[in-house]
């Protein structure tokens, strides 16, 4: 047999390095496709789901209480489990359709579904700050964009028959270990609440979780969700 030159040795190995790149590249591609389209796909199926969920719930749930008094926490049942829908939250700057069922946990698993209440703050319309965390990219990009609210604008969650309404007091930019945005008193460590607040949390820049993006919101009204226009 006649001897293999080196000049095809090496037109073999770029063969193979060729097919191992193409081969990489599709792996890349359909890994992109799966991030930007097939996570919300995903999401979107698992919040119609939840949205079910969620009005089943407000269904059989008893009349709100009146807006005169700050619900109680037994005003609004049972405590949900990790991954149940929990609340629904509207922010009217986002768009007329923007609308999501907030689950309940934080974890990565369950805000794939969609928003997620943390579940060591109050709930919506108590007193204390009642957080809630959503990606900004992937997974439905419930809060995509959350940059462009303003101070003033509305922040509605729905929860037990009633519907509390927020005005954002501020937006900024923080690092990621800054938990104190957390704290019954955003920023104020050992003060005890004597309001109802409401913080948003995602990452920042969108593509990054180099930094976290922050709203606060301030509580203006709650009235049982009949009577809101």
């Amino acid at each position: 047999m006649p001897a293999t030159s080196t000049g095809d040795r090496v037109r073999g190995a770029v063969g193979i390095v060729g097919e191992l790149l193409i081969t990489a590249g599709v792996v890349v591609g359909l890994f992109a496709v799966y991030t930007l389209f097939w996570t919300g796909v995903e999401t979107a199926n698992q919040q119609e789901a939840l949205d079910e969920q969620f009005s089943s719930a407000g269904r059989e749930a008893e009349p709100g209480a009146s807006p005169e008094r700050q619900p109680a926490p037994e005003d609004s049942g049972p405590e949900p489990l990790s991954g149940d829908a929990y609340a629904r939250l509207t922010i009217p700057r986002l768009g007329d359709s923007w609308s999501w069922i907030v689950v309940q946990g934080v974890d990565l698993d369950t805000l794939t579904r969609g928003p997620g209440h943390y579940p060591d703050t109050v709930d919506p319309g108590e007193i204390g700050n009642f957080a809630v965390a959503g990606h900004r990219a992937t997974y439905g990009e419930p809060f995509a964009n959350l940059d462009q609210v303003q101070v003033g604008d509305e922040v509605r969650v729905e929860r037990a028959g009633l519907m509390h309404t927020y005005a954002v007091t501020e937006s900024f930019i923080t690092d990621p270990s800054d938990t104190d945005v957390l704290l019954p008193v955003p920023g104020r460590s050992g003060v005890e609440a004597d309001e109802a607040v409401l913080t948003l949390t995602t990452c920042h820049p969108r593509w990054s979780s180099s930094e976290r993006l922050i709203v606060h919101a301030t509580l203006v009204d709650s009235a049982p969700v009949e009577e809101v226009a």
